[in-house]
């Protein structure tokens, strides 16, 4: 008997469960995954964090789902991209434009320090609630930039570079102890462009008037109580508090579940045919590379190696049952010759089926290399994009070995065998060489811009020069079709293809556990798009190290790394 009534308990509250009012919740303190883990290494490090395409098709059924009555999202933690915040700020008032309640909470936005994009997420939802003790960094954009010329000069270290043209500016940290006129110029109109981007968000989503936001960010950083009085939070509350209160606002038996395990529970329940038409969804992420991809175990992040990439978009052009590829990017660029490789690929696939690309937080140099032959760009209007340009050169490390002792000797056969030598400067002959690589590869790369994206060469040069752009300005200088995001690509994808609404996506390649374990019989397997924990000895100065000349991840990069604070 008493078995039978712990049966029927269970029965009851699983039926209750079932039916009960659900509150979504999605906490950020440890970031967003921005795709599925390359190789089994990726997927323990990061089994933890949720993944964007989950959260937004989350939130995007939640809509219609008269069960959901409310969203909270923890802000804080891990710093998010701009692009990755807009696209979850974009979600969200698409959420909460379907009536439901959508609340942000934050410990603290910036404690004692910068909080100006965490805030501006927040300022997409109808309350923001700031634990008592937090601040709002709110205080604008600053692009910061370092400067190693200095500290080279004085080890010894020379560093020789030739580029295409003044606003490739990737190699300025080692030749420059200041930034140029053209530098200045670039980064000034990207802070610009954000900041613009910032304020007319927080303006939109607090009901402010933009020169009011203006003239707070200056005021910034605001103490829990001026944050208040000011208009930019609503309340000031501990977490126990906000879901309190969430939970009362949802009903009484509410419940909270996750987005990403929200929709991956409707998925499972909504499983497509194998066989059902679908759009392809190919991810392309980190520094691109000749080989495969990878993450090193030493940290870094990930490459986006062309064997892998191209044979993932093969895989998807050949599957009758794919009618659509969206193609998303998130790249700083890196190997000219690995960039064009993955661009033929969309060449012939665009041929025979749409390709739609879309950005995530930079797809710049050869990241927009990869991308420019699509039908359609999708980039939000923080994304850093364009760059379209090259530099390449090395450093002379003579003087510092002399310091230090160590002397050369050299034997050569050819008379420029030792033209990449680390120990001498690049001779005139050989300068002369460099400026043909150069020269060749700029215009490959104009012409195809020029090309892809219906401009004429004259007008791609312009815009071209290795100038950097946000999204929103490359939307209107013709480098992007058009601002949004990942689902928003999707969206488009089904159009062109003709498919319904909510045709199924599906990851390439596809692969079953066996094809994983086997390995692939040739490079037109598809299982050749496995990618691989790669045993780097630069681990995560590998981009330190490329600017450098040191490994050969290539000279099409993003121009320098500098930090939107």
């Amino acid at each position: 008997m008493d078995a039978t009534k712990v049966i029927v308990d269970s029965v009851d509250r699983f039926r209750q469960r079932r039916t009960a009012p659900l509150v979504l919740e999605l906490d950020l303190t440890e970031g967003l995954n921005e795709g599925p883990p390359t190789d089994p290494l990726a997927a323990i490090l990061t089994m933890r964090k949720p993944r964007l395409a989950d959260v937004l098709s989350g939130l995007k059924r939640a809509r219609d789902d008269s069960r959901v009555k409310a969203l909270i999202v923890k802000i804080g933690g891990a710093p998010l991209g701009l692009a990755m915040v807009q696209e979850l700020r974009q979600a969200v008032v698409h959420f909460r434009s379907s009536g439901k309640l959508t609340v942000a909470f934050g410990e603290t936005f910036g404690e004692f320090g910068q909080g100006t994009i965490p805030y501006y997420l927040a300022s997409g939802f109808e309350r923001v609630y700031l634990q008592p003790s937090g601040d709002v960094g709110l205080t604008g954009i600053a692009l910061e930039q370092r400067f190693l010329k200095g500290t080279l000069d004085k080890l010894g270290i020379g560093y020789e570079v030739g580029k295409r043209h003044e606003y490739k500016t990737a190699a300025n940290t080692f030749t420059e102890d200041h930034m140029t006129d053209a530098h200045k110029e670039s980064y000034g109109r990207l802070a610009e462009s954000i900041i613009e981007q910032v304020v007319a968000g927080v303006a939109e989503g607090r009901r402010l008037d933009p020169d009011k936001v203006r003239e707070l960010i200056d005021r910034g950083p605001f103490i829990g109580n001026e944050a208040v009085e000011a208009g930019l939070v609503d309340r000031l509350a501990y977490r126990d508090e906000v879901y309190e209160e969430v939970k009362q606002a949802a009903g009484a038996d509410a419940h909270l579940q996750y987005v990403a395990k929200y929709a991956r529970a409707l998925a499972m329940r909504k499983l497509p045919h194998p066989t059902a038409d679908s759009v392809a969804l190919v991810h392309g992420h980190g520094m691109i590379k000749l080989g495969r991809s990878g993450r090193s175990p030493l940290g870094g992040g990930g490459a986006m190696g062309s064997d892998t990439v191209s044979a993932a978009i093969r895989s998807a052009r050949r599957d009758d049952h794919v009618k659509a590829v969206v193609f998303r990017v998130d790249s700083p660029g890196g190997s000219y010759v690995a960039s064009d490789a993955v661009w033929r690929e969309i060449v012939l696939t665009r041929k025979v089926k749409p390709v739609i690309v879309s950005m995530g937080d930079v797809a710049a140099s050869g990241g927009y290399f990869v991308s420019m032959a699509a039908d359609v760009i999708v980039a939000q209007p923080g994304t850093l994009t364009g760059s379209i340009g090259v530099f390449g050169g090395k450093a002379v490390l003579n003087g510092l070995l002399q310091k230090v002792g160590v002397t050369t000797d050299l034997i050569q056969e050819g008379a420029k065998a030792a033209m990449f030598s680390t120990v001498r400067p690049f001779s005139p002959e050989e300068w002369d060489r460099v400026n043909a690589w150069l020269d060749r590869i700029y215009d490959d790369f104009v012409g195809k811009v020029a090309e892809g994206r219906h401009l004429t060469r004259e007008r791609a040069h312009e815009l071209a020069r290795g100038r950097v752009w946000t999204g929103a300005d490359a939307r209107e200088h013709g480098l992007v079709d058009e601002l949004g995001g990942l689902e928003d690509a999707l969206g488009m994808a089904r159009k062109r293809a003709g498919l319904a609404s909510d045709a199924p996506v599906r990851t390439y390649p596809r692969l079953h556990p066996l094809e994983r374990l086997r390995g692939p019989e040739s490079s037109e397997d598809k299982a050749a798009a496995l990618a691989r924990v790669r045993l780097e000895a630069w681990g995560p100065f590998a981009r330190l190290a490329g600017e450098l000349g040191l490994p050969a991840y290539g000279p099409l990069l993003l121009p320098g790394e500098f930090v939107i604070r």
